[in-house]
């Protein structure tokens, strides 16, 4: 009798399928204690995804941590002989702070490591079981790969100095052409090479052109090279690797990955669910010479997947969040002369969604705070928001467009006279927090900060604060209040973002308004 595997909830079945499928290609499964020294994470928190873990002194006087990583226990115990590769897969949970709840929470992983001797034959064989991985979640999915020796060789060639690569690095995973442009140029770096650094934006696509193209714009020999194990990758992987896409912007942390990258995504899922590359720096901490390879997936992802036939429906409609009040009202009506108005005014209407159902779009009107949540989490596909409201949250999603509406700036003010003394920590009245936090942080200032939800200019006015952070934009209100600007250090306006994954299954929709509305901003200069 054959086992129905539907009969079980998506992840118990997708865990039962890809154990079978690791164990047959002969990886052994590993086993992690749930608790570490934490000397161990203390002394390589540079490949964490996040240094902040959960310690407690052990009834033997020792400092343990609750595990944040796999293969970093992994890397540590597996030490290969010589020419060996040894092969691991693993289903552990892991305990990671979560930026929404502020707290610490438990993340059910999947995923298997090769370490040791790990050659093409190898590599194509890890990367032929992520893909596999994918195919068992029963909808739609793109494996998507790079390579992080293709960036590093074009940074070595225009010489950009290490403290600047992974701010460069960060804005091409944010897809940010137009601040990437501006920080080469910040850096000096000319214009050939912010041409060259935003053009990696552009070599994405089908595997084979992707790497077409990019041989013929010169590489240089680091990069050259980086194009060559590419090739011989789709060599190896043949049909397995149908289907797969490259991606030569795609960047991981510079000094965890030294090769290979690849990320996985399921259409309905607001993020990756499968990440994965080559890790020999890591390894070669605890082996001499050793090389590494490997990917997880992530368990707990696998439950927000929709139903296939759902997913496949939505996905001829574009979700556009746009934010309510005036920068709404200009977003909409930018969006409506490039051809993507709604059957009915939004204006008119107390409806929250409202619909063009000839061109497939779909708008969801939310408080300006929430855009970026509703693109983040993957409810809408993209949104317009300020630059204020994305740099406050952090949401991970792409930045694909200033549109230049609702400009203003960010600034530090407080009274015309105002002298800091700086042998006390300054007291900063904001609603910007994250925003304010980290500016005073950069420039080693020591701050207090209040938080306020109004009326900012009247807290140093009333000496509850020495200064304020708020937003700019005529100044008339500060002048009237006998204040005044005493610097500037973020310019805002209004920023067309994407969630990752829906940029993956939706890029033909999505860039096709973007090209739109840019040539409905050209004409205004904007």
């Amino acid at each position: 009798m054959e086992f129905d595997w539907n009969i079980c909830p998506r992840p118990e079945r997708c865990t039962l399928q890809l154990r079978a499928l690791y164990e047959q290609a002969g990886y052994r499964k590993y086993r992690c204690a749930r608790f570490e020294e934490y000397a161990l994470y203390q002394q390589n928190e540079n490949f964490l995804p996040d240094a902040r873990v959960i310690t407690f002194t052990d009834l033997d006087g020792k400092l343990r941590a609750i595990r944040p990583d796999v293969t970093l226990s992994i890397a540590k115990n597996a030490q290969p002989a010589p020419g060996e590769c040894k092969k691991y897969y693993y289903i552990e949970q892991v305990c990671r702070p979560s930026r929404e709840s502020r707290t610490f929470q438990e993340i059910s992983q999947m995923g298997l490591e090769a370490l040791g001797a790990v050659g093409p034959a190898q590599q194509a064989e890890v990367v032929t079981l992520a893909a596999r991985s994918l195919a068992a979640l029963g909808t739609n999915t793109v494996l998507e790969l790079g390579h992080m020796g293709y960036l590093t060789g074009l940074l070595d060639a225009l010489a950009v100095p290490p403290a600047l690569r992974p701010a460069l690095l960060a804005l091409l995973r944010d897809r940010n052409a137009h601040e990437l442009r501006a920080r080469a140029a910040a850096a000096g770096l000319g214009e050939a090479a912010a041409d060259a650094l935003c053009g990696l934006l552009t070599l994405h696509g089908p595997f084979g052109a992707v790497l077409a193209r990019a041989r013929a714009l010169d590489p240089t020999p680091a990069q050259a090279a980086a194009l060559e194990e590419l090739q011989a990758l789709q060599n190896e992987l043949g049909e397995a690797g149908r289907g797969a896409r490259l991606d030569l912007s795609l960047a991981g942390d510079m000094e965890y990955y030294n090769g290979l990258v690849f990320s996985g995504y399921a259409a309905g899922a607001p993020r990756p669910l499968l990440k994965g590359g080559r890790y020999d720096l890591l390894a070669r901490r605890f082996t001499p010479g050793a090389c590494a390879l490997g990917f997880a997936l992530y368990l707990d992802e696998l439950d927000r997947l929709p139903d296939p036939a759902g997913a496949e429906a939505d996905g001829r409609w574009l979700n556009i969040a746009l934010p309510k009040g005036r920068l709404g009202d200009k977003s909409y009506g930018l969006l409506a002369g490039a051809g993507y108005g709604a059957s009915e005014n939004y204006n008119d209407t107390r409806k929250l969604v409202v619909e063009n159902p000839e061109a497939r779009v779909r708008y969801f009107l939310v408080k300006p705070s929430d855009v970026a949540i509703y693109v983040e989490h993957g409810a809408a596909d993209i949104g317009i928001v300020g630059k204020d409201i994305l740099e406050e949250s952090g949401a991970d999603v792409y930045e694909l467009m200033d549109t230049g509406l609702g400009r203003c700036r960010m600034c530090v003010a407080g009274p015309k006279d105002f002298a800091d003394d700086e042998s006390r920590a300054l007291r900063v009245a904001t609603k910007f927090v994250n925003i304010a936090r980290a500016h005073f942080e950069a420039k080693g200032r020591d701050i207090d900060i209040i938080q306020l939800n109004g009326s900012i200019e009247l807290a140093p006015i009333l000496g509850l604060s020495d200064v304020i952070v708020d937003i700019v934009e005529t100044g008339t209100t500060l002048r009237e209040n006998d204040l005044a600007v005493l610097e500037e250090f973020l310019p805002i306006s209004a920023r067309f973002i994407a969630n990752r994954a829906a940029y993956k299954f939706k890029y033909h929709q999505i860039t096709e308004l973007l090209g739109k509305i840019g040539a409905a901003l050209a004409p205004a200069g904007k």
